[in-house]
Order: C-alpha cells, then structure tokens, then sequence
C-alpha cells in the first residue's frame, strides 16, 4: 500500500464512487473526512459535464459532504480552458445543458449560432433534435469537434443508467461522419492542470473511481496513482479483462478510509 499512503492528493470520481443519484454510500462523507484529519489534500474530479462547478458545490454540501469552490473540477471547466487555448475568440456552439453553457460562457468562450468554428458536446440531460440537427449541419459544414467526456453512460440507482455524453457524441459522428476531441478523463490534461495548481507531484496524486476506460485510465495516462472502486460501474470481471489494470482494486472508499485511518 505504498503507492497510497504516499498520496498527497486524492482526485475523487463522484458518481459510482461517492454516491449513486442522491443516494450517498455508507462511509463516503467519512472518508472525506479521513483524508481531511490525515493531512491530505481532496478534489472532487468529475466527468459530469451537465453541472457548473458551483452547482456541484452546492449539491455536495447539501449531500453532505464537506467542500468549497476549489475542492472541484469538472470536464465542463477543463472543456472551457481547452477552448481558450486551441479556438481563442472562435464562435462555439454548444450542445449542453443550460448550467454547460454557463460554465464555457464564466471562462469567456463565445456562444453562438452564425460562423460556427467548433461544435462543443456535454453531458445534455436536455438534449433535442434541434441541438442534434444543427451539430450535425456544422460538423458537416467544417467545424471541429469537442467534446467533454467520453462516457457511454451516467450510472443511477437501482442498476439504471442514462445516456452520458459519449453517447450522443457517437450519435453525431454517425450522422456527420466526424469524430470528437474528448477533453475530460481519460486525457491526462485535467491531472496535469490540477498538479500545477497545487504543486502536488502526478505521482504522489491518486485517481479514485469507478470506470476503468476514465477514472482508472486518466491515472495510468499521467503517471498517477489508480484506485478502483466496485461500487459503481467496473466489475472485477471487466478488470480480469483489462490489459492495463489498476494499482489498487477495492470495494469502496471505506477501504481506504480504513487504510488511512490504520496509519495515523
């Protein structure tokens, strides 16, 4: 358990890991808690595009878990800075829930629907075939695309899920032909960006989660710790099958909370 008691930071998977819908699991709050009285530091890491940063603040608190402004960093935020950096000033159209477009709109990234450079695609739980329609003219017509994460699937509770941004991005690249740019997990980007803003090491970082194609993968891409939790959507077959596998299979963050909590 080395590699893991060597983290300073833990990168924290929310969906699957902590909570399943507004179902939070036992131990969860006091793992968080854990890493809090051991000295180490916690970011809430998410892929869950169709939330601003301060919606997660607010509904975490309200689950009850402990956390602030810089406690969290989302695909939507990592998806903003990208487009910053690669389309500055480009007209960006969006295909995204209300709180996306908030988001890409707070870090400056002009929205709209005339001279379209970039399709940008989120998690849209409010997603129609009007988005769908004009996503596809302008792919069609040129225009890059981006999108925020590349998951199948959100998991619910009760062994449901629903459609998650890969989805619709696999939708869009059938009808037009061309493929996305993710930018959340699995690209090691959002590690690297969280590093140099806490001067923590990748190495001495720890990706906590439940997917192994995200999660686990964004670890293994920026030479960070990995942890894989059974609590959501990988299963120790999935991993048996996996050609890279995780530092640490557990059943659930309480593992690691027991860990922690056994060498203080």
């Amino acid at each position: 358990m080395d590699k893991l008691l060597n983290t300073k930071l833990f990168l924290l998977d929310m969906d699957g890991t902590l909570y399943l819908g507004d179902e939070v699991f036992d131990g969860a709050i006091d793992y968080i808690n854990t890493i809090k009285a051991s000295g180490r530091q916690y970011i809430y890491l998410t892929n869950n595009s169709s939330r601003a940063g301060i919606d997660y603040v607010t509904r975490l608190r309200k689950l009850g878990f402990p956390c602030e402004m810089e406690n969290v960093f989302t695909s939507g935020m990592a998806t903003a800075m990208y487009l910053n950096t690669k389309f500055p000033g480009c007209t960006v159209y969006p295909v995204g829930t209300k709180a996306f477009m908030g988001e890409l709109e707070s870090y400056g990234v002009k929205l709209g629907e005339d001279g379209v450079k970039v399709v940008c695609v989120g998690f849209d739980t409010e997603l129609t075939y009007e988005k769908l329609d004009k996503a596809v003219h302008y792919l069609r017509h040129g225009a890059a695309f981006i999108a925020a994460n590349p998951d199948w699937v959100c998991p619910m509770p009760a062994n449901e899920v629903l459609p998650d941004c890969g989805s619709i991005c696999a939708l869009l690249t059938a009808a037009s032909g061309v493929k996305p740019e993710y930018i959340g997990k699995p690209n090691r980007n959002m590690v690297d960006i969280i590093s140099a803003k806490t001067g923590v090491p990748n190495e001495q970082i720890c990706c906590v989660g439940d997917r192994l194609y995200t999660d686990i993968a964004v670890a293994q891409n920026a030479g960070a710790v990995s942890v894989c939790v059974l609590s959501g959507e990988s299963t120790l077959e999935d991993i048996e099958k996996a050609e890279r596998k995780p530092d640490y299979v557990l059943n659930s963050v309480v593992d690691i909370a027991d860990i922690l909590k056994a060498n203080m």
